[in-house]
């Protein structure tokens, strides 16, 4: 498909208007594809706002914006209107900390981590990487915090650490998140495999009753609660003394404190979930999921 004049308005009125763009599938949020989370991980651990265009949404962009810098996939990172690269790109770059300079940041903390493994996994991991290779083992910590070991060739850009004979190769973004971590094996009725226990990361999202949250309610304080709903349904049963999450909501979340203690509420408590996840992997540390929702609420009445 030609680049069209939509295509070409909507690309450079991005590009003119904001410094870091990232065309992806999906949102930050909610991103379509592995490549887009891997990107959208690695660009808001260095810059709290960049741009995103989310090509599902307009096919003429799709197809126009791999006319526009003769790139052919998705997604595509330009930063100061001169194309960057795609997913490989970007994790190679922020790696090596060429991304950092590109951003004008200062180099990533190369510190390797000091981690701890049980003699039971680290005799698993030796038995299944080889002695000889080109590969060596990496550990990566993704945007949900779930740790996966991979063999592949080294860069020369990683960060090595070891313990227990087993040496792996990291990127500075998991490097961080690896401190104190402990790597055991496990056997369940499901089956036996590696366990990656992360201090780092943050709190789970708790469970707050209907009767919890009318308490909190009654005394104040500095419970911050926020309905998930569709506009049309708040609309349709307000609920008091709650914020609904919108986009102002959700920029003024983000200038918050980490340790803002929120509440986020939908209809049956399912959506309210996913939200309160949502910021968990964000960082902050604590949140509550009202169960059950206004219907619980409703019923509790």
């Amino acid at each position: 498909m030609a680049l069209t004049d939509h295509a070409q308005k909507t690309i450079s009125e991005l590009l003119d208007s904001n410094r870091v763009v990232l065309f992806m599938k999906g949102s930050p949020s909610m991103p379509q594809c592995g490549f887009s989370a891997k990107a959208t991980g690695i660009l808001g651990s260095l810059v709290p706002d960049y741009a995103t265009f989310n090509v599902l949404e307009d096919e003429q962009v799709r197809e126009g914006i791999k006319e526009f810098g003769q790139w052919p996939t998705i997604p595509q990172l330009y930063i100061d209107r001169e194309l960057i690269g795609g997913s490989d790109i970007i994790n190679e770059m922020f790696g090596s900390g060429e991304l950092h300079d590109v951003l004008g940041l200062e180099q990533p903390d190369r510190t390797p981590p000091t981690f701890t493994i049980s003699e039971a996994a680290a005799n698993a991991i030796l038995q299944s990487v080889p002695e000889h290779g080109s590969e060596v083992l990496h550990f990566a910590i993704n945007d949900h915090w779930q740790g996966e070991f991979m063999l592949q060739p080294a860069t020369g850009h990683e960060i090595r650490a070891e313990d227990s004979g087993i040496e792996l190769y990291m990127d500075p973004m998991t490097a961080q998140k690896a401190r104190d971590m402990h790597v055991d094996w496990i056997e369940t009725m499901q089956g036996n495999g590696l366990s990656v226990d992360l201090p780092m990361a943050p709190p789970a999202v708790k469970s707050m009753t209907v009767a919890e949250l009318a308490a909190r309610l009654d005394q104040g304080g500095s419970l911050r609660l926020y309905d998930v709903r569709p506009e049309l349904m708040r609309v349709q049963k307000p609920f008091d003394g709650a914020t609904p999450l919108d986009r102002e909501a959700m920029a003024s979340i983000d200038a918050l404190p980490k340790d803002t203690p929120m509440a986020f509420m939908c209809l049956r408590g399912n959506a309210s979930a996913s939200t309160a996840e949502h910021f968990r992997l964000k960082g902050y540390t604590q949140l509550f999921n009202i169960v059950g929702g206004l219907e619980a609420w409703e019923q509790q009445a």
